[in-house]
């Protein structure tokens, strides 16, 4: 009989705030943000204190990168603009971004883990995922607890990792990655949480739909208007049913997932090819009539490509655009830089001169951004 198959999803809390607070450990406890400038360099005053900025008159285009729970406790998170979490949370202390320290302890974090259990699919700088199947102890049952094994072994990886680091991770642990990825959020920040298929009606049932890495915006929109509002809800409906309403392909993958199941193996090697985002509109726009609002989202693409090649460690030298028409036909156009990239501005810029290579006379239902030829930085 084969062993029980245990992959463990790690997260790390708060990693770029977790970070900051090693260095500036006076903050401890406090809502802080992260997402800022140069300018918000912390000063050192005389005394031998710090001046930190905060949110409070924040001006500008930033966006949060990431938040103290502290902060988030106040309505603030990933992806927000500062300028708006600077109405909910104007005394937050607002940081500059350093990515080649956070760069610097993701490696540090990944080694510790590897000393423990070597076989890991790096996911971006703070996530990964570890199969535990086959590591000593992890198949053993203890009196009290029939998975304490795999537990013990996934304690142990978290022991390491704060020693190595400082820093707190939370670990999800289960028979696969789709229910490792939702296992890790549960019990967040420091947190261990181990489940099996016989958990899914009290721990995964529950949440919401959108909590299921694969549901978006607009899937979720979807089945709202359905009726469904719970993975619960979900896992009541039938295949038929949602082949039916959303097509073979994702019907069927809608249908497994509510049921946990998920048999993808650990990629354990090789680099993403790119990195893309891309939004379809609820109607057409045109290029002259409906410029500034396709402005606008062109430069948001632009940022979120941006925002996933720094959080995963990557620049990109060719940056493409994807256009659809209201005929559908689809169009590209790619751009090389003389050096790779993972700047908002400079990702922006390269898409306008893509874009400046197509005849926009119709109507556009999707637009996307692409980095490619990505490198690690």
């Amino acid at each position: 009989m084969p062993p029980r198959r245990w992959i463990a999803h790690l997260d790390m809390d708060a990693f770029y705030a977790s970070v900051e607070l090693l260095r500036y450990p006076d903050l401890a406890g406090l809502p802080v943000v992260i997402g800022g400038g140069r300018r918000h360099q912390p000063v050192l005053q005389p005394d031998g204190t710090r001046r930190y900025a905060t949110l409070a008159g924040y001006a500008g285009r930033g966006v949060i990168t990431t938040a103290t729970y502290a902060a988030r406790d106040l309505g603030v998170h990933s992806g927000m603009g500062l300028m708006k979490a600077a109405l909910l949370a104007p005394q937050a202390v607002l940081l500059p971004v350093d990515f080649e320290q956070y760069r610097a302890y993701s490696r540090r974090f990944k080694a510790a883990v590897a000393e423990v259990a070597p076989v890991i699919e790096d996911r971006g700088i703070d996530e990964i995922y570890i199969d535990l199947t086959e590591l000593p102890g992890a198949q053993d049952s203890l009196a009290h607890d029939r998975h304490g094994g795999v537990r013990a072994v996934a304690q142990e990886i978290r022991n390491n990792v704060r020693r190595a680091t400082g820093l707190t991770c939370s670990i999800g642990v289960t028979p696969n990655k789709l229910l490792a990825k939702l296992a890790s959020e549960l019990d967040k920040p420091d947190g261990l949480t181990v489940l099996t298929h016989d958990d899914l009606p009290t721990r995964i049932w529950p949440l919401p739909l959108r909590k299921l890495n694969g549901i978006g915006p607009k899937a979720g929109a979807r089945l709202a208007a359905l009726g469904l509002r719970t993975l619960g809800d979900l896992a009541q409906r039938d295949r038929a049913w949602l082949v039916e309403h959303f097509g073979r392909s994702y019907g069927r993958w809608l249908y497994d997932a509510a049921r946990g199941v998920d048999e993808r193996p650990l990629v354990t090697h090789g680099d993403p090819v790119s990195m893309s985002r891309e939004t379809t509109f609820e109607r057409d726009l045109h290029a002259v009539r409906d410029r500034a609002e396709l402005t606008r989202i062109f430069t948001e693409l632009a940022r979120q490509v941006a925002t996933d090649l720094q959080r995963k460690g990557y620049a990109g030298r060719t940056i493409g655009i994807k256009l659809r028409f209201d005929d559908f036909k689809t169009v590209t156009r790619d751009l090389t830089l003389p050096q790779p990239t993972a700047d908002a501005a400079a990702i922006r810029q390269a898409a306008g001169l893509c874009l400046k290579r197509v005849d926009l006379q119709r109507k556009l239902r999707l637009l996307g951004v692409r980095a490619a030829s990505l490198v690690r930085l």
